[in-house]
This record gives structure tokens, C-alpha cells and sequence, in this order.
């Protein structure tokens, strides 16, 4: 129910006035590789983005050691002005539903997880959480409405001279930073020799202990893959989200993004 009602307030916030439609001269400020980028995946002469409708499947774990569970989640985001991001997942684990919602409206952000609808298995907010979602929201802004890529929260500095861990031979690597309530997190993002992203490393979001109680900043990535078309536009279509600690690195996700909607409810 807060999902839902959080869903239609946002919504309304950002319907209004018809979006611009994304043009060539649009890109000339944006490095090289984010121009093809946006080329490839077909944003040029579409809307761009104010909101957005996702449904995933997948599996995901708490730990390296713990079992998987099966999930399915939709989320909406909005972009431009006021961004926000709101998450709603179930999985199984044990034959017991866990329900989760990650709410980033403004600040703070929250993450709230319940078995079975009725017990907290984990209640968190606060400035690291806010930071963290802050990382997710740009994350699903550069995979799956990369034309808010213009938006102006996203800002450019010099790539770097070495990598933040992909393992990619054919890659080129783009260095890029968001900034919304009052946080900025940068990412490296990774492009392949089709064009299309294909991985996001980032070194400012916080994992979550088992017990849900503590968080700890790792380096975090999203490698990517299977291009699909949603609509006018191609995007990723599967997803590994790994955390990285030292020379150990572990996936806790693995996704498939089943439906990709644009400024529209589900």
C-alpha cells in the first residue's frame, strides 16, 4: 500500500508538461563514448525520460555462503527534477514470502524487508542508506533510461587512467558523477565495442551486514549483457549485481529485466 501510494504521488509530480525530444545537438556536451552509447540504444528522437514502469525476475542471496531465493519485483523512478526511486520485491525463501521496499523520495532513504508481510526482517534509512540508493538510482538511470543521461544531476570528469575492475578487453571507460539530496557518488561506466554499457563500478554505496543492522562501503558493480529492444529503444536486458572486498568479489543478483515502460503506470 505505500508503494502504491508513493507510486502515484510521484507519478503526478512529474506529468505535466510534454518532455523534449532528445536531439542530435543534445549530445555534443557528453564524452564520446556516452554519445555512441546513446546513438546505439535509440534514444535520439525519442521523449526523454520522466518516469519509468520496470518488472524484473531473478534469484538473490544475502550472503556467499546462504541459498538462493527466487524474486520478482517492479519498481517506478522518475527523473529530471525529482528524481526518486521506489523498489518492490518478493521473494521465497523456505517456502516463507519476503516482501521488500527500497523508497528514496527526497531524503532520507529507507530499505523496510518483511517475512510474510508482518515481521521487519530489516528496517534501515539514514545517510548510508541515502547514499547507497542514491548509487541504485543512477545505476538504473544509465541502464535502463539512458537518455536522462542529460539530465543535469549528471556531470563528466576525465577517464580514468586505470580501470576499477571490469575485466573487459574491448572496453572503454567513462567516469561520471550524480548528485540528488545532497549527496554525489560517481561510477565508472564501461562500454563495449557495440557501443552498449556493459558494466557500472562504483566505490560509494554501503552493503548491508546479514543481520541488517550495520552497513560497510564496497565497491559495487552491475555487469550487463544481452541487448533486447523495449519499445524504440535497446537496452541490457540481464544483470549480475556483485559486491567487491579486496580480491574477493561475490554476486548476490542475478536479473532479468522483463518489461521496460516509459512515463507511464505498469
Amino acid at each position: 500500500a505505500a508503494y502504491d501510494r508513493d507510486v502515484t504521488a510521484s507519478i503526478s509530480r512529474v506529468a505535466g508538461t510534454p518532455p523534449r525530444v532528445v536531439t542530435q545537438s543534445d549530445l555534443a556536451a557528453l564524452p564520446a563514448p556516452v554519445q555512441r552509447y546513446l546513438r546505439v540504444a535509440g534514444v535520439v528522437g525519442q521523449p526523454r525520460v520522466r518516469a519509468m514502469f520496470v518488472r524484473m525476475h531473478g534469484r538473490i542471496r544475502g550472503a556467499p555462503d546462504t541459498a538462493w531465493m527466487p524474486f520478482s519485483s517492479e519498481q517506478h523512478n522518475t527523473f529530471g527534477d525529482a528524481p526518486s526511486r521506489m523498489f518492490y520485491m518478493t521473494a521465497t525463501r523456505a517456502l516463507l514470502p519476503i516482501q521488500g521496499y527500497h523508497r528514496f523520495i527526497a531524503s532520507p532513504a529507507s530499505m523496510l524487508i518483511k517475512a510474510a508481510a508482518l515481521v521487519p526482517l530489516v528496517d534501515l534509512a539514514g545517510p548510508q542508506m541515502t547514499q547507497s540508493e542514491t548509487v541504485t538510482l543512477f545505476n538504473d538511470l544509465c541502464i535502463m533510461a539512458p537518455s536522462a543521461l542529460l539530465d543535469r544531476h549528471v556531470s563528466w570528469s576525465e577517464a580514468p587512467t586505470t580501470s576499477r575492475g571490469h575485466d573487459r578487453d574491448d572496453a572503454v571507460v567513462v567516469r561520471a558523477h550524480f548528485s540528488h539530496a545532497g549527496h554525489t557518488v560517481s561510477a565508472d561506466l564501461v562500454f563495449g565495442s557495440d557501443g552498449m554499457l556493459a558494466d557500472f563500478i562504483s566505490d560509494d554505496r554501503y552493503a548491508a551486514s546479514a543481520d541488517g543492522t550495520t552497513m560497510r562501503r564496497r565497491r559495487w558493480s552491475t555487469p550487463l549483457g544481452a541487448v533486447r529492444r523495449y519499445g524504440p529503444v535497446r537496452l541490457a536486458s540481464a544483470g549480475v549485481a556483485k559486491w567487491h572486498d579486496g580480491d574477493r568479489s561475490w554476486a548476490y543478483l542475478e536479473l532479468t529485466i522483463d518489461d521496460v515502460r516509459y512515463d507511464r503506470r505498469r
